[in-house]
């Protein structure tokens, strides 16, 4: 065994003795419910580190999302379920099973012939798994988890569902729908129905993530962006105004607005 196996080995160790009788009071509290919150924020760490391009922390980011992988095989490991080998072994089945055109006699030239292929295999794999219900109750939706951030969710659905054909068939037609959605959504504040509003705001955002999916950007990626651009500009005008000695309610939205024009001649070019 070289040192780089060894050290997966070390990491295992390592929790099962956090995890043991005379290890750390704190680590042998934990179980799968309260490790949830720290698997969701190590992730979105990951992507934070993602967003630096600093390897470094990717690095550093990447090894704690690591050990929350290796804490639940520990647990399961604890019950008599699996551990971190079988997790490992179950990725790579799995993995190389979904590659026929690598480790198979498969012919897929594209991307899209990857995807579509991907989607058949999961279909059948996920056929075997609920052999049990009728096919009027299985979907191409099952997997995906209902507790995903809304805006990748509907990213997600709405990705399986284009590569069947239910998809629009151009950009245009989505921006149709989208000022569709907008008026929607101003009939809904006149008649002042709050359930109405919630609900075409919920249809402008989500035909809004279709227009990001059909350019092929990641609608998280692109918004995380944005707020980036709005704390800047916002952070400069507040910055401004404080040098002129006042605050930000001494200063009316004309000011405001000629301040973030500023920035984002300035911050942007």
């Amino acid at each position: 065994m070289n040192q780089k196996q060894a050290d997966i080995e070390k990491l295992i160790k390592l929790v099962g003795r956090l995890r043991g009788e005379n290890g750390c009071p704190w680590d042998r509290e934990q179980t799968r419910e309260t490790l949830k919150p720290m698997l969701i924020e190590e992730a979105y760490e990951v992507l934070d580190a993602l967003d630096m391009d600093d390897p470094d922390e990717l690095m550093d980011e990447l090894g704690d999302l690591l050990f929350q992988v290796v804490f639940h095989a520990q647990i399961a490991r604890e019950n008599g379920e699996f551990d971190l080998a079988d997790v490992i072994d179950r990725s790579h089945q799995k993995m190389t099973g979904r590659h026929p055109h690598i480790f198979g006699d498969a012919d897929l030239k594209t991307s899209g012939e990857v995807l579509k292929n991907w989607e058949d295999i999961k279909a059948a794999e996920k056929g075997v798994k609920s052999a049990s219900l009728p096919e009027s109750k299985r979907s191409l939706l099952d997997g995906i988890p209902s507790k995903l951030p809304a805006l990748h969710r509907a990213y997600q659905m709405t990705a399986k569902a284009s590569r069947v054909g239910f998809d629009w068939p151009c950009l245009g037609d989505i921006l149709k729908k989208l000022q569709e959605e907008a008026s929607e959504l101003l009939e809904a504040q006149e008649e002042e129905s709050s359930d109405r509003i919630t609900d075409e705001v919920g249809d402008l955002l989500f035909v809004a993530v279709n227009a990001a999916r059909f350019l092929g950007v990641d609608p998280e990626t692109a918004l995380r962006r944005s707020n980036e651009k709005f704390d800047r500009r916002f952070r400069f005008i507040e910055t401004s105004i404080k040098e002129q000695g006042r605050t930000l309610k001494d200063a009316s939205l004309e000011e405001m607005d000629a301040l973030w024009e500023e920035a984002k001649s300035l911050l942007e070019s």
